[in-house]
């Protein structure tokens, strides 16, 4: 399989480069901007995939495709909650929420293996990229969930969303953490709390942590240029934010 990286960030490129070698992926070419992967799909014979993040330092990705015929099949890796992903998620191949996943990465990868034996050597992505910009570009448009049901015994109590310092998963269970220090279950995944989540307000750090920036006590700076996170009502464990997720996460605080 003949594939090319779309990343800007080129640490995360290197990684994804590795991960797809061990999987008998051939890279062709990293990309890092939608100039540079204009100016190469004008110039060069396409591959079979791209692995495409949204935001790239000079614009959304999309702006690639403007004026250019790509009849590629396309795998999203991105660090953009689930909610906008939806939109476009049935046209392309799949989508790899940063960090990415060896299993995550794995299992797209042979989705497109199972498609292109079905289809045949290229499957064409026609996306709807405006109503995707529309998502992507004012996300605050969005209701958000202002508060959460949980079940305590044979009582319902509700938990409101600015209340609670952080999500976690923990032995398959998703929880709440409370300003008052307790811990709920809830029935919804992590991954599905993407959705209901005021982005201004909560960021995920890595695959097992949502944070709450009101809920910040500090912020120290940790090994492989990533940063450890103390959280107030929160001590059970370190939270690391993921070196791919650094740059995302500063970006966020400002």
């Amino acid at each position: 399989m003949k594939a090319i990286i779309i990343e800007d960030e080129k640490p995360s490129a290197r990684r994804l480069q590795r991960m797809l070698k061990k999987l008998d992926v051939d890279v062709l070419e990293t990309l890092h901007n939608v100039e540079d992967a204009k100016k190469w799909f004008s110039e060069k014979d396409h591959p079979e995939v791209i692995f495409l993040d949204i935001q790239l330092s000079d614009g959304l990705s999309f702006e690639i495709f403007d004026g250019t015929d790509i009849n590629c099949a396309i795998i999203f890796t991105t660090a953009y909650d689930e909610y906008a992903l939806q939109a476009f998620k049935l046209n392309s191949i799949d989508y790899l929420l940063k960090p990415i996943d060896d299993d995550d990465l794995q299992n797209a990868v042979a989705k497109f293996i199972r498609l292109k034996e079905t289809y045949g050597s290229k499957q064409s992505v026609q996306l709807n990229f405006e109503d995707i910009k529309k998502l992507l570009v004012h996300p605050m448009e969005r209701e958000y969930k202002k508060r959460f049901t949980v079940k305590v015994g044979q009582h319902l109590k509700m938990i409101p969303t600015d209340e609670i310092c952080c999500f976690f998963s923990e032995n398959k269970g998703t929880y709440l953490r409370t300003s008052e220090g307790r811990n709920y279950l809830l029935e919804t995944p992590l991954e599905k709390l993407e959705q209901e989540l005021p982005p201004q307000s909560f960021f995920r750090v890595n695959r097992k942590f949502y944070i709450n920036i009101n809920a910040i006590q500090d912020i120290i700076s940790y090994s492989n240029s990533r940063l450890k996170i103390k959280l107030h009502h929160f001590s059970d464990e370190e939270i690391i934010v993921a070196r791919e997720r650094v740059k995302d996460f500063k970006e966020w605080l400002a």
